[in-house]
């Protein structure tokens, strides 16, 4: 993915903790909310906020999608879309994904963006606990949800 070089500086560092890089380069941040950000750590400019309830306001633009803990989105048909424009603006935004533990609800939305990135549906799961964190999606419903997701 060729970017311009003043882009670039409203990307991610790759080695900034959480940051996913997607087969296409897009690099996206998954983070658990329950542990603040490091002093100094670089803010998205977008978030993706799965919660159960809304989250505390934040100064950056995010969206908001109804997902208590351990489950699945309360309504698929906005997370999708959700997903699909957070996907969308991590080639040109810094773009974080975030529930409150950072695993579960977190690397299931993660491994939804690989599968719009084009990393086959029953590889995903694995593609994000490689690249992310080993113990990312945590449920079985879960797991089941990344091959529906793709679907659609």
């Amino acid at each position: 993915m060729e970017t311009d070089p003043v882009e670039t500086q409203k990307l991610w560092d790759e080695q900034t903790p959480g940051v996913l890089r997607l087969p296409s380069g897009r690099l996206v941040r998954g983070r658990g909310l329950r542990r603040p950000l490091a002093p100094g750590a670089p803010s998205p400019s977008y978030g993706l906020y799965l919660l159960g309830k809304r989250p505390p306001a934040v100064p950056w633009d995010f969206r908001w999608v109804r997902w208590p803990d351990f489950r699945l989105p309360a309504d698929r048909a906005d997370a999708r879309a959700a997903l699909t424009e957070a996907w969308g603006r991590a080639a040109r935004e810094r773009v974080e994904i975030a529930c409150g533990g950072g695993r579960g609800r977190t690397g299931t939305a993660l491994a939804c963006l690989a599968v719009l990135d084009g990393v086959p549906a029953e590889e995903a799961v694995a593609y994000v606990r490689a690249h992310y964190d080993r113990r990312a999606v945590e449920t079985w419903w879960q797991r089941r949800y990344v091959p529906g997701f793709a679907t659609g």
